[in-house]
């Protein structure tokens, strides 16, 4: 898979108690829901980094460290995103909120219903917030599933936005999502609006990461993502992102007090056959790859060098260029510190 950008800043566990960095005066901060992959993997970079974290989550998790609690690094709520008063004791003496939304036990999957419970989640955490004297800054979790669907996604008219491509500054329409049964699109998109409409009514300092297809080995073709894979490739609009390049993104845009607004965030573009191979081989399980694998490898001895160069790359049509000068920024200026 090529990649879409450099990885700029990687928050390595040698990064930990850092004199230089904001932490070192022991800021708490809470995430939630540290329960799912990036919540939890948030949790343990940020007790590396020397913040205090209260881990809020709506199911039990057996991956924190007793040693940490004892230590009064880590506490651990029970926190229901639907129980305001939950969110407002997971929140208490926490000067910042890392939210991302994990789909209830009781309804994993996402349908037409599923819009309404992450919407009625996100208006309950970010009034919490709201209500919470000490938080200072939001990290609001969303998906380039709410920047990139939309009627004229592909449209070359030099008049039109989407000339540029997509990036930051795109929406996608409810009305299509909608109309193509896009659920996950649909609930990230109402859900994102509706905590940035609360964040400017409330005057809460709120940025958002619009993350691509998260990686990893739990990963199948179900993942409610995938919804027009199709249209995504071809239009040149289909990325991933790797959980540790998102979790970095995630500490930069805390951490640098100009960052604003909205960061598209992926770090490969799947726009070739040779790509889509792979990321098939990764979705599909091991009885339905086979006739996949040797359709990633280089091309063979009888085809012809010029049946391998026209085999047709799709041009990137999405932007994460925002979030790379943040990350470029925030590295040069800890470096000049060192």
């Amino acid at each position: 898979m090529a990649p879409a950008a450099e990885a700029i800043r990687s928050f390595d566990d040698d990064d930990a108690a850092d004199e230089t960095s904001p932490c070192s005066k022991v800021t708490t901060v809470c995430v939630m829901d540290a329960s799912g992959r990036l919540g939890s993997t948030l949790v343990h970079r940020l007790l590396h980094r020397g913040y205090a974290v209260h881990a809020a989550l709506q199911k039990h998790h057996k991956c924190f460290d007793d040693e940490l609690v004892k230590k009064k690094k880590l506490r651990v709520f029970r926190s229901d995103p639907f129980d305001y008063h939950s969110i407002v004791d997971a929140l208490k003496g926490c000067s910042a909120l890392f939210y991302s939304f994990e789909p209830p036990s009781d309804h994993p999957t996402y349908d037409e219903f599923m819009a309404e419970a992450e919407v009625r989640a996100a208006h309950n955490v970010l009034e919490a917030c709201a209500q919470t004297d000490t938080i200072h800054k939001v990290v609001f979790t969303s998906s380039v599933t709410a920047v990139i669907w939309r009627d004229d996604r592909n449209a070359s008219s030099s008049a039109s936005s989407s000339s540029r491509g997509s990036d930051e500054r795109n929406w996608s329409d409810v009305n299509f999502c909608r109309k193509f049964k896009l659920w996950h699109a649909l609930s990230k998109t109402l859900a994102e609006r509706t905590a940035w409409a609360l964040a400017m009514d409330r005057g809460l300092n709120m940025v958002s990461i619009n993350g691509g297809l998260l990686l990893g080995p739990d990963l199948t073709i179900t993942d409610p993502y995938l919804k027009g894979t199709a249209e995504m490739y071809q239009d040149g609009l289909l990325v991933t992102v790797d959980l540790k390049f998102i979790v970095d993104a995630h500490i930069s845009v805390f951490e640098d007090v100009s960052s604003y607004g909205r960061y598209v965030c992926f770090d490969r573009v799947i726009n070739c056959h040779r790509d889509a191979v792979e990321l098939a081989r990764m979705l599909l399980p091991p009885s339905q790859t086979s006739s996949l694998q040797t359709q990633s490898q280089s091309p063979s001895q009888s085809q012809s060098l010029e049946e391998a160069e026209t085999m047709e790359v799709y041009q990137q049509k999405i932007s994460n260029k925002k979030l790379n000068k943040l990350m470029v920024d925030l590295d040069t200026a800890l470096q000049l510190r060192d």
